[in-house]
């Protein structure tokens, strides 16, 4: 689960994390009152959206006057912001993070991921920050450094300090530096953050260390524990078929292309993708309806997979084990009856009951093209969705 930069800040501040002061504005006149009440005579106008490359895309906006707060906040607020994570589509602005403005001496980069390779926590630093961490890595990766905690040990001082050496942060500022890297862990561990990202990471001509900018993920499967971070979640960012999918406990992610894949079991799924791609075809989604799925499942996936208008073709690929083919047979029937089919639909099912599965879409009036292999089923998927170009 994402949420908004803000809200990140918030959970920082609140155990121990130095930010900036800031408020939230939903209106032009929200945010002139924030400017106000945080006074000053510079403030910073940003964007919230869940996407990053909000600057470059001209969302964020520095400000020497309130007629300047007012001016961006009204230029920026209800317009469409289209960065590197948005896609082409981009995202409208609906709400702005008005802060005060700070003297930025020097810019870090300080982020905490989760380490496959390891199954550990890495807390990763570098003294290049304010720029797209994925370029330094590419380009720079000596100025990237790594610090493996020990999940019993947790970041330990000696760590934290030996990453601000590494990082180049002033001999003056070590020590505050590893109280931030140090609450900054806490915040990850206590709140299940799948990643917490400080990009830039500020030491101000004040000699303070604070997070400029906060972008906190969270392990969705945790997120029974904290209805506090729950309560952060923004629906309007999400994507509506997600969000749909969500209350049927579909697995559920829209991609970019037209063969729209209904499949049970993430392997299965991800397996089907790959296929559809070596045939030619573009996945429109990644859809799991899982193993217990009923009817009433399969029907809402199917809705979902065709609320897309960019889907041009289904490809239908079950391996049957706990999921029985004659569920989804029924499932595929029932939703062909209420949503108006009018593209191509390829089929393939495996596994228990499948007989009678092929019985229920054989006896119906649905235009099925019938699969035997789920490499048949991508190519035949690819090729109806081509002919129909």
């Amino acid at each position: 689960m994402n949420i908004h930069e803000y809200q990140g800040k918030e959970i920082l501040a609140k155990n121990g994390v130095s930010v900036p002061k800031g408020n939230v504005a939903f209106t032009v006149e929200e945010a002139v009152e924030g400017a106000k009440q945080l006074g000053g005579d510079v403030w910073v106008v940003k964007a919230q959206i869940h996407a990053g490359g909000r600057g470059k895309a001209g969302g964020v906006k520095v400000a020497k006057s309130l007629e300047e707060v007012k001016n961006y906040s009204e230029s920026i607020l209800g317009s469409t912001l289209v960065t590197h994570q948005t896609g082409p589509e981009g995202k409208e602005v609906k709400r702005l993070l008005i802060e005060e403005g700070c003297h930025i001496k020097k810019e870090y980069y300080i982020g905490l991921v989760l380490d496959r390779a390891t199954s550990r926590i890495v807390m990763m630093g570098s003294e290049e920050g304010g720029t797209e961490i994925e370029e330094i890595a590419e380009n720079q990766p000596e100025k990237i450094f790594k610090e493996v905690v020990d999940p019993i040990v947790g970041l330990t001082a000696f760590q934290a300090r030996r990453l601000a050496f590494s990082i180049n942060i002033p001999a003056k500022q070590i020590n505050k530096a590893v109280s931030f890297m140090t609450g900054l862990y806490n915040v990850f561990v206590e709140k299940d953050c799948s990643i917490a990202e400080i990009n830039p990471l500020v030491l101000t001509e004040e000699g303070d260390i604070m997070a400029l900018d906060a972008k906190l993920n969270f392990d969705s499967n945790a997120l029974y524990k904290h209805p506090d971070i729950v309560a952060y979640r923004d629906l309007e960012e999400e994507d509506p078929k997600e969000l749909e999918a969500s209350k049927y406990d579909l697995s559920y992610i829209a991609l970019s292309g037209n063969i729209g894949c209904m499949v049970n079991g993430a392997g299965l799924a991800m397996a089907t993708m790959d296929i559809v791609k070596h045939y030619g075809g573009e996945p429109a989604n990644f859809l799991d309806v899982g193993g217990g799925a009923t009817a009433e499942k399969v029907t809402e996936a199917f809705k979902i997979i065709l609320s897309d208008q960019n889907v041009k073709g289904i490809f239908v690929n079950i391996f049957g084990g706990i999921m029985k083919c004659d569920v989804i047979a029924t499932g595929i029937v029932e939703a062909a009856k209420q949503v108006s089919l009018n593209v191509p639909l390829v089929v393939r099912l495996e596994g228990t009951n499948v007989e009678l599965g092929k019985q229920i879409l054989q006896e119906s009036s649905i235009d099925i093209i019938a699969a035997e292999s789920m490499a048949d089923g991508a190519e035949k998927i690819v090729a109806a969705v081509q002919e129909g170009k």
